[in-house]
């Protein structure tokens, strides 16, 4: 499992749909998935056709109270590249714009993929389109579960996809000292103006650069037209070549403890700007109101409970008061709870750890092996406590 990830509006789908169609001419069997709440990675794909995404085809069953029925076939769709192979695609999507939480419907489609065995199917590839200038937790899932083997990291020569780069450096770096198996393979520096500051960046943080995608207005508009970039001679060129080096395994290999992301005053310097050393001078009340009496604002305390929590009546009581003492005594944030009818109560912690409750009962035992695991350090993803006794946790 290959994941691009670069901040928003470089090109990502450009490049993914682009790179996956090749690795499908060149006889492999691969899906391109789409995990970005916009859910146009595989418009391209499927010639300007905008796939049923999971998440609104399961909250469609789920209002007719038969999520349980959800199908592959309902979710994922297959299409003819230039009418020489097959290729697969699928849209997790996310929530309807302001109403929702996009990286739990990340988390939310990864699980429910991982329910149609999506680890076990018989794919040479499976190109995930990321998100990547966000810091939400459930955008960070295939780096948090090690679902993505290998990272490519798209961006360009200006400041904010490299600060963007930057960060998904940084996160990377972050889960494969805490036992993560997934590595950065490079930088892939799309709509290259020939400046040279994205190679400048790639070695200060010791990341080799890929391939280079020239600036073309004329691929740019196949783009912008939902066409692929491998009808021009010179770009079928450079993904042929990644692909192939993909396929044979012969990019150089980085170790993870070898990439450096920039703190920020580096990270300047690479632009050549220098922060100063000061902090500007306060504004305070007075000058902000400009001469005018404040008028007196009501005041209310938003508990931790109530951050947790929110208005989510769908919790039970019992559910309530676990993600309550989970937060007060272990700092633990709740973002999706579930009743499994095997498992029982059933929380994910900030997007990427599991635990399995059960009930309430024995709640202090069960609190006492989370408290023994977070002081022995040990990373872990997942945890049983439905039997306090035999904890399990890997």
């Amino acid at each position: 499992m290959l994941a691009v990830y670069g901040k928003g509006g470089m090109g990502k789908s450009f490049f993914t749909t682009n790179l996956v169609s090749k690795l499908a001419l060149l006889g492999n069997r691969v899906m391109q998935l789409g995990c970005d709440p916009k859910h146009d990675s595989c418009n391209a794909l499927f010639g300007g056709v905008s796939l049923p995404t999971l998440g609104d085809v399961w909250r469609e069953l789920k209002e007719a109270g038969r999520e349980d029925q959800l199908r592959a076939e309902d979710v994922i769709f297959k299409t003819r590249v230039m009418e020489q192979a097959t290729v697969y695609g699928c849209e997790i999507g996310g929530p309807e714009v302001g109403r929702g939480c996009g990286g739990r419907g990340i988390t939310f489609g990864f699980d429910l993929l991982e329910k149609f065995g999506m680890s076990q199917w018989a794919l040479d590839y499976i190109v995930m389109d990321f998100l990547g200038d966000v810091v939400c937790g459930g955008f960070a899932t295939p780096l948090s579960r090690s679902l993505a083997e290998e990272v490519i990291i798209l961006c360009g020569n200006d400041r904010q996809s490299l600060y963007a780069a930057n960060n998904i450096a940084s996160a990377a770096r972050y889960f494969a000292q805490m036992g993560g198996r997934t590595r950065l393979i490079g930088l892939i520096v799309n709509r290259d103006d020939g400046s040279g500051v994205a190679e400048r960046f790639a070695e200060r943080i010791n990341l080799p650069v890929l391939a280079s995608i020239p600036l073309d207005r004329g691929v740019r508009e196949l783009a912008d037209a939902c066409q692929l970039a491998l009808t021009e001679p010179r770009f079928e060129v450079i993904f042929d070549r990644l692909a192939r080096q993909i396929m044979t395994r012969s990019i150089p290999e980085v170790a993870m403890e070898d990439v450096h992301p920039l703190e920020y005053a580096e990270f300047l310097k690479v632009f050549g700007a220098i922060e100063p050393d000061l902090v500007p001078e306060g504004a305070g009340v007075e000058e902000l109101m400009g001469g005018r009496q404040a008028r007196t604002v009501p005041t209310f305390e938003l508990g931790l409970m109530q951050q947790a929590v929110g208005d989510q009546p769908e919790l039970d009581p019992a559910t309530r008061r676990v993600v309550g003492r989970l937060l007060t005594d272990l700092g633990m944030y709740v973002t999706e709870a579930n009743h499994d009818p095997k498992k029982g109560m059933t929380l994910t912690i900030d997007g990427n750890t599991t635990i399995c409750f059960g009930n309430e009962d024995e709640l202090e035992s069960k609190l006492a092996i989370l408290i023994a695991l977070q002081r022995s350090g040990e990373p872990y993803r997942y945890v049983d406590l439905r039997r306090p006794a035999s904890p399990l946790y890997r």
